[in-house]
């Protein structure tokens, strides 16, 4: 690891010395027409937003997108956001660099949760379905990938081991429904689970920061989910015809609308549940990913975020700034009022309020 900070860790006002990747970088002109770059800097913690104002001319051929750099600067706030102005920059050499710096990846081991989800498919009681899933889980190609992609470029689970983590919760989540709903097949919720988004592991590229291969730009992780269970289907000469009608189905319906890049709607319930879960569980990590990620310094809401067409609410340093506001507000505690009604809660009590009404100096 790195012993440079990471991006999580810098303050503003501070000067900064650290090593970033490259997301975007851009050539523009100052008001009085000389250039400067407006870069997208990142490392494993988050990105941020960087400007180099001079010796532009030093350093713009140095470097491109997707290069490892090491910047001096300073990191201040503008328009409630933090902002790295850089001051030197250079290009690092392979050498310099650990990957584990600079790429997130998911909180959980990775083979322990391929351990959680080979035993979900143990669980698989249709004997096609759990064959099927077993190819692919003994396929040492296929699961170096698995283990590794990431389940989306931005959107959710966007890091390395993302696309396990997201398939290994959606299975858990399809298995827990169904137990809900008898008309539901346990199974073929599984198998959906497992293999709706298998194609992102040739879609995606992930070596450096994350993008979409040639592949995935013209074909799409549909398409290539539907080739790699063709090619398993072949070993099994047995499988049921229709049972891979459904199947495929799965895969095709899952992302729910026509709009959205479905070539089918979810036409049976195992289908509908696949899309609906699949969906809820990408926005719920968006909405984790958006809140922590978020650099706006003040407030409550984090900033528009185009994917869920909404801001998002800091749930936690609202209910704990809430809770600060209620606690200066509190007025002195005072002593709690004597219970006056019809039966009074003890001897002590009968006599206080008594006296309080002066019927105690009547006895």
């Amino acid at each position: 690891m790195s012993q440079f900070p990471r991006l999580s860790e810098l303050q503003p006002g501070e000067d900064v010395l650290t090593t970033l990747l490259v997301h975007s970088k851009e050539l523009r002109q100052k008001k009085t027409g000389e250039p400067y770059l407006s870069m997208t800097l990142s490392d494993r913690t988050g990105e941020i937003e960087a400007k180099m104002w001079d010796n532009v001319a030093e350093v713009i051929d140095a470097f491109q997108r997707d290069d490892f750099v090491k910047v001096k600067g300073r990191l201040q706030i503008y328009n409630n956001r933090p902002q790295l102005i850089v001051h030197k920059l250079r290009r690092l050499e392979e050498p310099e660099i650990d990957l584990a710096d600079y790429l997130a990846a998911s909180r959980r081991d990775p083979a322990e949760m391929l351990a959680e989800l080979r035993q979900l498919v143990r669980e698989v009681a249709n004997p096609h379905l759990r064959a099927l899933l077993e190819l692919f889980l003994d396929d040492e190609e296929i699961m170096r990938r698995y283990q590794r992609a990431p389940a989306a470029k931005y959107i959710h689970h966007a890091y390395l081991g993302g696309l396990l983590e997201h398939v290994l919760s959606l299975a858990q989540l399809c298995r827990l429904v169904a137990g809900q709903y008898r008309n539901l097949d346990p199974d073929l919720l599984v198998a959906g689970a497992l293999l709706h988004d298998v194609g992102k592991i040739y879609e995606l590229a992930y070596e450096r920061s994350f993008g979409y291969t040639s592949e995935g730009q013209l074909v799409g992780h549909i398409a290539i989910g539907l080739r790699l269970i063709d090619q398993k289907l072949r070993l099994l000469p047995e499988f049921p015809a229709r049972l891979r009608a459904l199947v495929e189905h799965l895969v095709v319906s899952h992302h729910g609308q026509l709009e959205f890049g479905s070539p089918k709607l979810p036409l049976f319930p195992e289908a509908l549940v696949l899309h609906y879960l699949d969906d809820l569980d990408a926005k719920l990590d968006c909405m984790r990913a958006i809140v922590e990620q978020d650099r706006q310094i003040e407030g409550h809401w984090t900033s528009y975020n185009t994917a869920l067409e909404r801001m998002v609410l800091k749930k936690l340093k609202y209910l704990a700034e809430g809770a600060e506001d209620q606690a200066e507000a509190a007025p002195e505690v005072q002593p709690s009022p004597v219970q006056t009604g019809s039966e009074p809660v003890s001897l002590f009590g009968e006599k206080l309020s008594r006296a309080l009404d002066g019927s105690l100096e009547e006895e």
